[in-house]
């Protein structure tokens, strides 16, 4: 019988199934049912995250660590079962579901321990006999809104931050991934959280993500997606003066100059490019080559790939899961055919594959001949697509790289102490990796990008406090 996943609203699991969970890997598979919420429920999360926020806000610091600590732990000493979870909703490996599963209870274990560094400040006056204390504050109700690729990451560095900062929330996930979410949910609750501190609304971003835009109420927008969405946040958002953080996408170069080692590039290049099939927001699907090692790597690139084991995300030899699903593959698909229109030429793969279970699986596509102005190298495919594009010499590298509305992650493959250097200094990126895939972050530091990719205050790590807080100057006169 499968089972029916509730919204959770001030404090009470609450609605009916209103949508399936399917296996990217098996179509066949029913992961469960899951409620959708109308937009009464939305507005009833709102209010009961604004009515537990006062509470909330002044709890102590070991009670906002005891919950965020043992949601570590129970994370933690589950990430077997929850990381097969997540790869069966999503598609992506096992290997990679049970490690995103591990980053996210790190997640809440660094936070937990940030409610106890909370600090101020305190200053002497211009004013004799003055005191100034400056502090920080949670901001109130904060609407939470996340993708499907990172089905419980994502979810932990929003959730986790905005809960250890005094904050209430009215959290919805993707719909494509509900379980992942409903699970951290579940044992935050079980944690002891008060009523109405964290509501969990799944449903259509129409309906449910709509709600909470419209909501004066809601004091603070933390949004993952994709850049029309996010553009609407930031609208609705300052038609109501609240603050808005958003993540969106890139376009992210990966530069290999001649004196690179082959190996790490293709290395930085399949795994950037490939692993998770593609459906990275940091993934490298510009692959700018220099001259003189541009056959050797296009050679190598293509001879890896024809090694990538592609099938089931629950077989533990699957290197490469499916795509998540129907509409996501058409997607790939048509870019693949607009690479071919634009003269772009299909060096590997790019084909549909058929496995023993009916699934969305793709074949690693790799373009070479290409340029930066087509389609293919300006906007976001989100899939396992990259293509190479050709250059001179360093300079012309950087500028390719540079060129592009997007400005998450930059990666380069060399040797030289004074090429890397440069480029760590002058890629238009927020995060630069040197001789590192782009994707692949730590959990502890600041993770966020540069025009089109990000607005707002770095997420993850210290950062957060920027965004999750506001600052309060108090004076004293002491007589």
């Amino acid at each position: 019988m499968t089972v029916l996943r509730k919204n959770l609203i001030d404090g009470e699991w609450l609605g009916e199934a209103g949508s399936r969970n399917i296996n990217p890997s098996n179509t066949n598979d029913i992961v469960g049912e899951y409620a959708s919420a109308g937009p009464e429920q939305a507005k009833q999360a709102i209010a009961a995250a604004k009515a537990a926020f006062p509470a909330w806000s002044r709890s102590g610091p070991l009670a906002r660590h005891a919950v965020l600590k043992k949601t570590s732990d129970e994370i933690m000493a589950r990430k077997d079962e929850i990381g097969r979870s997540l790869a069966r909703e999503e598609g992506k490996t096992l290997a990679e579901g049970v490690g995103e599963t591990i980053r996210a209870a790190q997640i809440f274990d660094f936070f937990a321990g940030e409610t106890l560094r909370l600090s101020g400040e305190m200053v002497p006056s211009v004013r004799p006999g003055v005191g100034v204390e400056m502090t920080r504050e949670g901001v109130g109700v904060v609407g939470i809104i996340t993708p499907w690729n990172f089905p419980i990451a994502i979810p932990a560095w929003k959730v986790a931050p905005a809960l250890a900062y005094g904050n209430t929330i009215v959290f919805k996930p993707a719909e494509l991934v509900p379980e992942s979410a409903w699970t951290i949910v579940d044992i935050l609750h079980r944690a002891g959280l008060p009523k109405g501190v964290l509501n969990l609304v799944m449903g259509k971003g129409s309906v449910v993500g709509q709600a909470m835009l419209d909501d004066p109420d809601v004091n603070a927008i933390s949004f993952t997606g994709s850049v029309g969405t996010g553009k609407r946040v930031a609208a609705a958002s300052v038609e109501h003066m609240r603050k808005f953080q958003l993540e969106m996408g890139g376009k992210n170069p990966l530069v290999v100059l001649d004196d690179a080692d082959l190996a790490v590039a293709v290395d930085c290049a399949v795994n950037g490019a490939y692993f998770s099939t593609g459906q990275r927001c940091t993934a490298s699907s510009r692959l700018i080559v220099a001259d003189g090692i541009h056959d050797r790597f296009v050679d190598a690139i293509k001879e890896r790939l024809d090694k990538l084991v592609i099938g089931d995300a629950l077989d533990a030899k699957t290197q490469i899961g499916p795509v998540v699903d129907q509409t996501q593959l058409k997607q790939d698909e048509d870019y693949i055919a607009i690479g071919r229109q634009e003269g772009a030429e299909l060096a590997f793969g790019g084909d549909r594959l058929e496995r023993g279970a009916p699934g969305f699986y793709l074949q690693p596509a790799l373009f070479v001949g290409s340029t930066n102005a087509m389609r293919i190298s300006r906007e976001e495919i989100f899939g396992p697509v990259a293509n190479v594009i050709r250059v001179k010499d360093y300079d012309e590298a950087l500028a390719v790289a540079n060129d592009t509305p997007f400005g998450l992650t930059s990666g380069i493959c060399t040797t030289s102490l004074k090429h890397a250097t440069h480029f760590k200094r002058n890629s238009e990126a927020g995060m630069v990796m040197v001789n590192l895939p782009t994707a692949g972050v730590d959990f502890h530091v600041p993770f966020g990008g540069r025009k089109g990719s990000s607005y707002g205050p770095r997420e993850q790590g210290r950062y957060a406090m920027e965004f999750y807080t506001t600052v309060k100057t108090a004076y004293t006169f002491a007589g």
